[in-house]
């Protein structure tokens, strides 16, 4: 195991390299003492096996190892025990990964949540919404810590005490965690149950291509792949190309015609993603059924005959204020007080500027 996690750190070590050496060595403790003809004869391009003998020289495995342990980072490699199942199944898995917090149990089931960056208020509201039930319910919600839709989706998951998982496309030490905006996000991941993940070694910073190779990893862990927002051209499609490649469900959340975010899951749909505007829509979609049902908020709530007149004018559209007095007829004074114990209860949500939603 210390040896898969040290050879982990050359940098020219692919997934094509590292299995011709495993199939050669059948313990990396023989590489790590190897002359340049026995690893040439296993499978290692000429100068690729120079520069990995001139690399290893410079880092022996007791000074990896110091490293690892004082980052708290743990590795899992292909048919090691803690290696993801899910994973492991694709076909360009990584060989190793590094982790820091704590792989969740197989029992309990993954869904990749991924969007854009430039999410709207819309793309934000259908997450939470989405995201928080199911995982009050059990599923491990997996993202890339990017910001907006990412970062909604790892938040709303910690605030409804589920379990989160981060895959990054950077080393997962805590000088290279990226977006550096999301540092504190990333511990709250870990210290809540959760863990950050990389196929990277620490100290690796994340480049053009790095991104587009953790995608796989984010779908390939998961069971399927939720889109909320993306525009045409993004690299949340990524991720759902790489679901169909590994014959994993993809699902969309439907959006406005005009709205240029909305065309990818728009697009998705069209070519046969599975529509989703609920929880049970993901439920049912990966098999999920046996996990209790999802329940809304306010079923288990008193409601009063005033709170009912507003509730019944609103809706997922926002309206402001002055929409809700002339609709429900009440007065001003009483309806504000009204939504200000809605919004307590958690039956409405206020967007700002006195403009509400139901929750």
């Amino acid at each position: 195991m210390h040896y898969h996690a040290w050879l982990a750190h050359f940098p020219k070590i692919t997934y094509k390299r590292y299995s011709a050496l495993k199939t050669h060595f059948l313990d990396f403790k023989n590489l790590y003492e190897a002359e340049l003809d026995e690893i040439i004869k296993a499978g290692l391009e000429e100068n690729i096996a120079s520069e990995f003998l001139q690399w290893r020289d410079k880092n022996p495995i007791e000074k990896i190892l110091e490293n690892l342990n004082k980052e708290n980072i743990q590795t899992a490699s292909l048919g090691e025990k803690n290696y993801p199942i899910l994973l492991s199944e694709i076909t360009d898995p990584p060989h190793t990964i590094f982790y820091r917090g704590t792989l969740p149990p197989i029992e309990m089931p993954p869904l990749a949540v991924v969007g854009t960056r430039r999410m709207t208020s819309y793309g934000k509201m259908i997450c939470e919404d989405l995201v928080f039930p199911l995982a009050k319910q059990g599923v491990v919600i997996v993202s890339g810590l990017a910001l907006g839709i990412d970062g909604v989706a790892h938040t709303t998951t910690i605030k409804a005490n589920g379990i989160t998982l981060a895959v990054l496309g950077s080393g997962i030490d805590r000088l290279c965690v990226y977006p550096s905006a999301h540092k504190q996000l990333s511990e709250k991941i870990i210290y809540t149950g959760g863990a950050i993940i990389s196929e990277y070694p620490p100290g690796f910073l994340p480049t053009q291509y790095s991104f587009p190779a953790r995608n796989r990893i984010i779908a390939g862990l998961c069971l399927g792949t939720l889109v909320i927002e993306a525009p045409i051209k993004s690299g949340a499609l990524i991720t759902t190309r790489c679901a169909l490649d590994y014959n994993r469900e993809v699902l969309a959340i439907p959006h406005a015609i005009t709205s240029p975010t909305g065309a990818g899951p728009n697009n998705l749909i069209k070519f046969g993603a599975k529509l989703v505007t609920e929880p049970n829509d993901v439920l049912e979609a990966l098999n999920l059924q046996t996990i209790k049902q999802t329940t809304s908020n306010n079923q288990s709530i008193d409601v009063n005959e005033t709170e009912n007149k507003i509730f019944n004018c609103l809706s997922k559209e926002s309206k402001d204020i002055n929409q809700i007095i002339l609709e429900s007829k009440l007065n001003s004074s009483t309806t504000s007080s009204t939504l200000i114990l809605m919004e307590i209860k958690g039956l409405i949500k206020n967007l700002g500027g006195m403009n509400y939603i139901k929750k």
